[in-house]
């Protein structure tokens, strides 16, 4: 059985056992998540963990020295943050618009306490921007802070390329270290099926499948913005000739993955792996690319934080007035950029919007119980969004023939 098969399945068992500990025996969830569920799906989070800073690190200064000089890299990140602007500002459209249209927030009123406390104060973009550059690069490693890790590796990669031969031995190194920690990757995937399934039991088990019922509409409105999403992907994809179902095929394991631990941090390896192995992405492309999609690109957040704002808003009957739609879509694709790829991190960026449009933060309690469910989406969601931007900086890069030339080549042929 395939690994992608084999977290599914475990997600499945997962649901099943959670919702009969739910049901049957609440008195066994408290002992049973405290010692058991929640210590086994941190721990495979954390082995995830990791390799991802290590993996991420060697792999775009790798990507880096064999792209051919500096300016080539300006020009691929100009074209992927312009990408990504469009892409995610199409991400934002979809969900203020399905949840104006739906209006999913009409005649809700939950119950359900939240510890505003405890959610953190995000910071400002000013202040956000000035973050992404480190001070220590050991510590921006040793903390696992990607966007910092990003950023330091660019930076010594294309000093690598100023200083050619010398650094030869360095980078022999950093190769050394890619081979190891994707070695590393495969022995721990062996036991992905185990933390999926303690992690999904775990909320199950807390939560109950009731509450998801009670917001089904929120829930299922959420997921019909992520596949309406998808299929604006697929539509590039195929007018690209980029063989989109190819590429779905090769994310399966990373998507389960993703969709299981509600990490994209987590499901990154794999995806790098399988991006290259199994749909042939340009290992320059895909090692640049990648990795920086991870830590930037959120279409996911941008279709749920916008759904949520709007949905909050339709609850206590405030008007959706253009001012407060405006507020609502700036903040949105702001925070888009800024959220981290960690599960849970979808409510604390939340505070930032709600902030931003004036609308009350106590709304974030109701939706605070489906959270860890709309973020397996939304983390599908964000991966599919980075491939598919990453796919299309490799056609950008690589103009395709035009039909007279497919035409002559084979007639040559």
């Amino acid at each position: 059985m395939s690994l992608s098969t084999l977290i599914l399945v475990a997600m499945g068992i997962g649901i099943g056992f959670g919702s009969v500990l739910h049901d049957f025996f609440p008195s066994a969830i408290a002992p049973l998540d405290q010692y058991l569920l929640t210590p086994v799906g941190t721990s495979f989070l954390r082995l995830i963990q990791f390799v991802v800073v290590p993996i991420v690190f060697s792999s775009l200064i790798l990507g880096l020295t064999r792209i051919q000089n500096a300016a080539q890299v300006g020009r691929y990140a100009v074209k992927l943050i312009l990408s990504y602007c469009l892409t995610s500002g199409v991400a934002v459209v979809v969900g203020l618009v399905l949840a104006v249209v739906i209006r999913p927030g009409v005649g809700v009123s939950g119950s359900g306490t939240i510890d505003m406390e405890a959610i953190a104060q995000s910071q400002s973009l000013i202040d956000w921007l000035v973050s992404l550059i480190p001070t220590n690069p050991i510590e921006a490693l040793s903390n696992g802070n990607l966007l910092q890790v990003i950023f330091s590796s660019a930076l010594i990669g294309v000093a690598i390329q100023l200083v050619g031969e010398k650094a030869a031995s360095f980078v022999s190194f950093v190769e050394s270290c890619y081979a190891i920690f994707e070695k590393v990757l495969s022995l721990i995937l062996y036991v992905a099926p185990i933390g999926v399934f303690a992690l999904i039991s775990s909320v199950i088990a807390t939560e109950g499948l009731q509450l998801i019922l009670k917001l089904f509409n929120y829930v299922f409105f959420l997921l019909v913005g992520s596949l309406l999403m998808v299929g604006f992907y697929l539509l590039i994809l195929f007018f690209l000739k980029a063989k989109p179902i190819k590429l779905l095929q090769s994310l399966v394991p990373a998507l389960s993955l993703a969709f299981g631990t509600a990490s994209s941090n987590a499901a990154l390896p794999i995806l790098l792996k399988d991006v290259q192995e199994e749909y042939g992405l340009r290992e320059d492309i895909a090692s640049f690319a990648i990795p920086l999609g991870t830590a930037l690109k959120r279409d996911g957040s941008a279709i749920l934080q916008g759904f949520n704002a709007v949905f909050i808003a339709q609850m206590y009957d405030i008007p959706l007035t253009t001012s407060l739609v405006l507020a609502i879509s700036l903040s949105t694709f702001l925070v888009s950029f800024s959220t981290p790829g960690v599960p849970g991190a979808g409510i604390i960026m939340m505070t930032t919007v709600l902030s931003a449009a004036g609308l009350p933060l106590q709304g974030i309690a109701i939706v605070a119980g489906v959270d860890r469910l709309t973020d397996g989406f939304k983390t599908v969601m964000n991966i599919i969004g980075n491939v598919s931007n990453a796919v299309i900086l490799e056609r950008w890069e690589t103009p395709q023939p035009s039909e007279s030339q497919n035409e002559m080549l084979r007639a040559i042929d």
